[in-house]
């Protein structure tokens, strides 16, 4: 059978054929969609963790106790995944452990362009990177076998091109793989010092065996075209690549990319005239190639920066080959990221941007989005969980500097559940008169409405407990008096929170409380909620236009509010200041 699917599909396509078992991740662009897929497998345990920490870790409790498990995350996760991974590099497995690593050349919908290959040199554990939807379905299959085969993780290294395109894959059935038997092996799976020491020269020799395989696996293979160019790359790369030269050079296809074939690349790059590595990122096949004494040419031709793309590929190696591309004679007008209409985020950052003398210090999600005019609330925005963490350095600083300055932190219900709870109590212990505030939208919104913790049901839609976040910030120290819960639909309230926020000199939370408007829930509830400007009692003041709500706007010298896009929140109704805005009848 044959199906089109994206690579996030195929993969969980794969997996499931492996005769996977068990899987965990943290959602995140361009990622998501894996664990999302892989919950209509039944066969599969599916579970959203509350980070990616916590996701590697079930996932190596999993496959440690005998089962095939995969956990997935964008490339930033990684780094909060780090921990685990490292020393279950040395642990080794028992069923087989996948790690899925989506990486975002050209920061599509993250904070850096990480290049996660130097995660399989650093953790020293195998490297699999696919070009395509079939070889992320295939290159799956052969993860898990390999895992086994040396009792060891192996990072499966995709890119956001690879993860949202589409091709044409052949389906195949489902492996009928046991959960295999658990003994006991303290030497083995306890990384105390004395046992650690002796795991780490058996994971040296299994590098070594790995490397062997390298140069012979069918994963790395040379196609051969005209000799006069040798082109070194994977992944996207080798579609972009191809697609420019077709048989006008010849490939060195790597698809176990750590540890890199020594002794194939040296055969290659000795019968071809000139060698060129095209790769996105960072130079790491081709720091590898120059390591081994071979001459080529890598970024010093291509960009550091940024996605690849077959026109990029072609200015370097045909630049006098004219290029095909398709223009439009229109402009297209920019169109900068906003809240979405309606967003009870909006209206915690216009109470907020009274304060022009506070800082606030922002985190991962929606509300990122508070750092654009027209509201331009927020100062920092550097990971998640930092939105407190970092408001906490903020609040120290100006302390030492005796400066009386204001700070505000600001984050999510997802990414509290995530990282900030142990901020959170970070800034209780030390004392901290950092104000939090926590977007509680019901959701894991930015990266598609995935449940969290706070929802009330699990990633297969079974109803959970709900963690109630004002119980875990009364439970982790904060005094009941400085915990307020409001509604950011309701600017008085919210605008009194703050100001209470701004004055107090002990930590202070508080929890904004109303759903994402893009909930189908939300929008069925709020489908004749709509607003509307009495065009005889509008002044054209454009107070209104501070929200930042993309419903409303100033055309032709006249206020207007989109119909299609209103969710009547009534903000704009209430910065109103002559009763120009109503409510529409229906």
């Amino acid at each position: 059978m044959k199906k089109i699917l994206t690579g996030n599909e195929a993969i969980a396509r794969g997996a499931y054929e492996a005769g996977c078992q068990v899987a965990a991740a943290y959602p995140g662009t361009p990622s998501t969609e894996i664990l999302e897929n892989m919950a209509s497998y039944k066969e599969i345990y599916s579970q959203w963790s509350v980070n990616e920490k916590v996701a590697l870790e079930v996932a190596g409790g999993a496959a440690i106790a005998g089962a095939r498990a995969l956990c997935a995350m964008k490339h930033v996760g990684l780094n909060v995944a780090a921990d685990p991974l490292f020393t279950l590099a040395y642990t080794g497995i028992n069923g087989g452990l996948v790690v899925v690593t989506a990486d975002d050349p050209g920061l599509h919908s993250s904070q850096n362009e990480q290049d996660n290959r130097y995660y399989a040199l650093h953790a020293k554990i195998p490297m699999l990177e696919p070009s395509d939807s079939q070889e992320c379905l295939d290159y799956i299959k052969y993860a898990f076998q390999l895992s086994e085969d040396f009792d060891i993780p192996v990072l499966f290294r995709v890119t956001t091109r690879v993860c949202h395109s589409k091709s044409l894959v052949t389906l195949g059935q489902r492996q009928d793989v046991r959960v295999k038997e658990y003994k006991k092996d303290v030497k083995k799976y306890c990384m105390i010092p004395g046992f650690a020491k002796f795991r780490h020269p058996v994971l040296e020799k299994k590098l070594k065996k790995l490397r062997e395989l390298s140069n012979e696996s069918p994963l790395n293979q040379i196609i051969w075209g005209d000799r006069k160019i040798g082109i070194i790359t994977s992944g996207i790369s080798y579609q972009h690549a191809r697609e420019v030269m077709g048989d006008n050079a010849s490939y060195l296809k790597i698809g176990l990319s750590y540890p890199l074939p020594d002794k194939l690349i040296r055969e290659f790059a000795q019968r071809v005239e000139k060698l060129y590595v095209v790769e996105e990122n960072d130079p790491y096949i081709e720091n590898f190639v120059k390591s081994l004494g071979l001459d080529c040419i890598g970024k010093d031709a291509f960009p550091i920066c940024g996605e690849l793309n077959p026109e990029i590929v072609q200015r370097v190696l045909v630049p006098e080959k004219e290029q095909k591309t398709y223009c439009v004679d229109v402009q297209v007008p920019a169109r900068p990221p906003v809240l979405c209409a309606g967003c009870p985020h909006r209206g915690i950052f216009y109470a907020l941007k009274k304060y022009k003398d506070a800082v606030v210090t922002g985190d991962i999600g929606c509300y990122s989005l508070g750092i654009l005019p027209p509201l331009s609330v927020t100062d920092t925005l550097i990971c998640m969980g930092a939105g407190i963490s970092a408001g906490i350095g903020f609040e120290k600083a100006f302390l030492q500097g005796d400066k009386d300055t204001k700070v505000f932190g600001v984050i999510g219900d997802s990414t509290f559940f995530h990282s900030g709870i142990t901020s959170l109590i970070d800034a209780v212990y030390n004392n901290s008169k950092l104000a939090i505030i926590i977007l509680d939208n019901r959701t894991t919104a930015m990266t598609g409405h995935q449940e969290n913790p706070g929802t009330g049901k699990t990633l297969d839609g079974d109803i959970s407990p709900v963690i109630d976040i004002k119980e875990i910030v009364r439970a982790v120290g904060v005094k009941p008096e400085n915990i307020l819960v409001v509604d950011p639909y309701d600017l008085v309230q919210t605008q009194e929170a703050v100001d209470k926020a701004y004055e107090a000199v002990e930590p202070f939370v508080i929890i904004a409380k109303r759903p994402c408007a893009l909930l189908k829930e939300v929008q069925k509830q709020r489908a004749k909620l709509k607003c509307a400007i009495n065009q005889e009692k509008c002044t054209k003041c454009k107070v209104c236009l501070r929200l930042g709500c993309p419903a409303i706007a100033f055309k032709e010298g006249v206020m207007t509010i989109d119909e299609t896009a209103c969710n009547g929140c009534t903000l704009c109704m209430q910065v109103c200041r002559f009763g120009a805005i109503e409510r529409m009848s229906k």
